[in-house]
């Protein structure tokens, strides 16, 4: 079963509205009193819901278009979207065990090999650093790699980058499209058209000008002075 969305009544002189924004697309599952679709007046801006669930079945008014009151605007089919949807399907059991039974084995094949591990101030540095171990070369005993093996291989990684940095950049040929003026255009909304049109017709029926009077006001501040010490009794 299909339930037409129409354009609900907007308010007293209110006859038509603007397709601001569609928040689903054909296809979408709604729920019922999810917002569809906003749209404008001059006045305000509405957002319609949606009355039942399902899908959004077909949209008849596109963004950007002018709807009266009690129009119809999109059509949703009931009850498609629990039909439509499919269980997430579950992995399998043994695939989260491989990784952990693989992350199990790696400590143990480093013992094996008889290294000896860094220490825990250098091995927070290395992965702080995101440096590995092949990259150190350790002082300590038994070849232990320290805070300040790390600190060391840091310094050497990093020499190699600023060098590079310390160069001149290099001159872009010119290309139009990056030279093109860095401009968006968006579309103004009802309420901002109406607005502008309302500063439109001020500035031209409105004179656009500035007027200065001077007046001396000496005889009055005398007047004043004489009748203060009055008014204060």
């Amino acid at each position: 079963m299909s339930t037409e969305i129409k354009v609900p009544t907007l308010g007293e002189s209110v006859s038509e509205a603007t397709i601001g924004q569609w928040f689903k697309k054909v296809g979408d599952a709604v729920s019922v009193d999810e917002a569809l679709v906003e749209l404008e007046t001059d006045k305000v801006a509405v957002e319609v819901p949606s009355p039942v669930s399902g899908v959004l079945e077909k949209i008849v008014a596109a963004e950007g278009d002018n709807v009266e009151v009690d129009a119809l605007i999109a059509i949703v089919a009931e009850g498609a979207g629990a039909k439509g949807a499919t269980p997430a399907a579950s992995p399998a059991p043994g695939a989260e065990e491989k990784p952990a039974a693989a992350a199990a084995e790696a400590p143990a094949s480093k013992s094996s090999s008889g290294e000896v591990p860094a220490s825990p101030a250098a091995q927070k540095l290395m992965n702080e650093q995101n440096i590995s171990p092949d990259q150190v070369t350790g002082s300590g005993k038994h070849g232990q790699v320290l805070k300040e093996d790390v600190m060391a291989a840091v310094a050497k990684t990093q020499a190699p980058t600023k060098a590079a940095s310390a160069k001149a950049p290099v001159s872009r040929a010119p290309s139009p499209e990056a030279d093109a003026p860095r401009e968006e255009r968006v579309r103004m909304t009802r309420l901002r058209q109406t607005i502008a049109s309302r500063l439109k017709d001020a500035q031209n029926t409105a004179a656009m000008l500035t007027t200065f009077n001077e007046v001396d006001m000496g005889p009055v501040m005398d007047l004043r002075k004489n009748y203060k010490e009055l008014f204060e009794k």
